[in-house]
């Protein structure tokens, strides 16, 4: 079974509720069966990549809200992630663009490094003092402690083009499925769930996703030659 999984780095949310995610399927029976993959989206696809504010200023201008409401959300969330075992700053952070560390994201995947360094950009964002925004050296050295090398990430970074089909194309099926934000997680292409679900919903979400997939149904019996692991039939006269 396949679970892909919509999310954004600047989303405190998909932060969460990947950590709810892994809890369920780390207790789901049958989670060797289960492929997971991650894909792109920007809920600020616009925003310039020297557009940097501080989370505060982007959430009272986006959502009229005072600063002390924006700070007691903040709070909110730092309360959420902690009971999930995750750190989080709840003062001081800034927000940007996301589109370079997606296009990184998509080297990653290439490399088989993509969960290490989508861990390492949340961490970066959520936890840490340095920001992950407008700042190349500083997703180098990341993307370079999540295994991948350091000069091609440089090359990518470089490069506005590079990866940046791979992204839009997340983005535009994310839109096909009716993805209005994240995290979005698609099981199966079947079953969708929305939002940081409490691990019990992902469970459930998991097993009846699995308890429900189709089985392959084949139109004839098998009677036409074919290759197999011990070789290929031989016409016979």
């Amino acid at each position: 079974m396949r679970v892909e999984i919509w999310s954004d780095i600047a989303c405190p949310w998909c932060y969460v509720g990947k950590a709810r995610f892994e809890k369920a399927l780390a207790a789901f029976p049958h989670r060797d069966g289960v492929e997971v993959v991650h894909r792109s989206f920007e809920l600020d696809p616009g925003r310039a990549k020297d557009d940097v504010q501080p989370v505060l200023t982007m959430l009272t201008a986006k959502y009229g809200m005072s600063e002390a409401q924006a700070q007691a959300g903040e709070d909110n969330l730092g309360a959420q992630a902690a009971a999930e075992g995750l750190d989080y700053r709840t003062r001081d952070r800034d927000h940007g663009s996301t589109f370079d560390l997606h296009r990184l994201l998509h080297l990653a995947k290439e490399r088989g490094r993509h969960e290490a360094l989508l861990d390492a950009f949340y961490r970066g964002n959520f936890a840490d003092e340095r920001s992950v925004f407008n700042d190349d050296e500083r997703l180098v050295e990341l993307a370079v402690g999540a295994g991948l090398d350091a000069e091609e990430v440089r090359a990518v970074l470089a490069d506005p083009a590079a990866y940046a089909d791979e992204v839009r194309a997340d983005e535009r099926e994310a839109a096909q499925l009716g993805a209005t934000g994240v995290p979005f997680f698609v099981l199966d292409r079947a079953y969708g769930v929305s939002g940081a679900q409490p691990a019990e919903v992902f469970s459930q979400a998991l097993t009846q996703a699995w308890g429900e997939r189709t089985p392959l149904k084949l139109i004839d019996d098998g009677g036409a030659e074919a290759c197999g692991p011990d070789g290929c039939a031989v016409p016979q006269e």
